[in-house]
């Protein structure tokens, strides 16, 4: 295995043949062959955010659905880090069932890797990808209700009781027409929430293979993102973990590992503030107020990526503060 070939990159040893980069003064490359590492340990000795008593809390997970080990793995990982932090939905980046949409399909590559969480009447809320079936919206677990596009407020009773004000825009960007441009607008627009986050499956943004087309996307979307004061987004689809440097005042994350795995692809870029792409992860996230806190997590369960990120009111120039701590091995 390869190291990413950065000119300004900091290695730890973080999973399992894992590293991450930072942009850095150094301009040191370093080898990426390093043994495995152990599993961090209990979930509460790597869990990094804070569990506040009001906050609305989420775990997101990109590229799943292939039914095999890695899947499995994963879950695993989400079942154990849900015992010491409750999260109260997941959130699905695309490709979400591989290349099939049988019955058959969802139960294998869905159903059976996340019956756990699934049996705990734990929801999950997806856009689509593009290796997902064009019906999959009518697939009622993914609570899209048969639209490619939709908007939903957090499930959860504390959050709803507490006044927490955090809204979704699940995008569909297979098929990112004038419609649905739109309607982005008009329920932004419409929407009186602090935290408007949209989710889609490719990225706008990103040091990985799809760079052209994020450009395209890029045009269309990030006006309306900055139009309505958007501070952060999630996308999928790069089969890997990168946290993009604020752009115009918005931090894009790409989480697109948690069944896919494209090793030693993040290339050398100015946008990476952390980029993983050695082992499969998650995301947990939780937001309390005008603070966002979020963590990466390896298929070992080691931290990859944490910190916090502040809303900005109104809009600054130089968009919101993020404190971000050291992955840790």
């Amino acid at each position: 295995m390869t190291s990413v070939r950065s000119a300004a990159c900091v290695v730890a040893v973080i999973g399992m043949f894992g590293f991450a980069c930072r942009n850095a003064q150094s301009t040191s490359r370093a080898d990426a062959r390093m043994a495995p590492a152990s599993p961090a340990g209990p979930p509460g000795s790597v869990l990094r955010l804070p569990k506040k008593t009001a906050s609305v809390r989420f775990a997101a997970i990109g590229d799943a659905g292939r039914g095999d080990e890695a899947q499995y793995e994963v879950s695993a990982q989400l079942q154990a880090f849900r015992k010491v932090f409750p999260y109260d939905f997941v959130l699905m980046l695309g490709d979400n069932v591989y290349d099939g949409g049988t019955a058959e399909d969802y139960r294998q590559k869905f159903e059976l890797p996340y019956k756990p969480l699934l049996d705990d009447h734990l929801p999950f809320y997806a856009t689509i990808g593009n290796h997902d079936d064009p019906s999959q919206p009518a697939y009622a677990p993914f609570h899209m209700n048969n639209q490619r596009y939709y908007t939903f407020k957090p499930p959860s009773l504390v959050s709803r009781i507490a006044g927490a004000n955090v809204r979704f825009y699940m995008i569909d960007t297979e098929r990112l027409d004038n419609p649905q441009l739109e309607w982005i607008d008009r329920e932004m627009t419409a929407s009186d929430a602090d935290w408007k986050i949209p989710v889609f499956h490719r990225p706008i943004y990103t040091s990985g293979l799809y760079e052209r087309p994020a450009r395209t996307l890029r045009a269309a979307l990030e006006p309306l993102f900055v139009k309505h004061n958007v501070t952060v987004a999630f996308s999928g689809h790069e089969h890997f973990y990168e946290r993009i440097k604020p752009q115009q005042g918005i931090t894009y994350f790409i989480s697109g590992a948690a069944g896919s795995l494209r090793a030693a692809s993040i290339r050398q870029t100015d946008l990476t503030a952390v980029g993983f792409d050695s082992d499969f992860h998650f995301m947990l996230v939780e937001i309390d107020g005008d603070e966002l806190f979020f963590q990466a997590i390896s298929r070992t369960g080691v931290s990859i990526d944490s910190g916090t990120i502040r809303k900005v009111r109104p809009r600054q120039s130089v968009g919101p503060s993020t404190k971000t701590s050291q992955p840790r091995p």
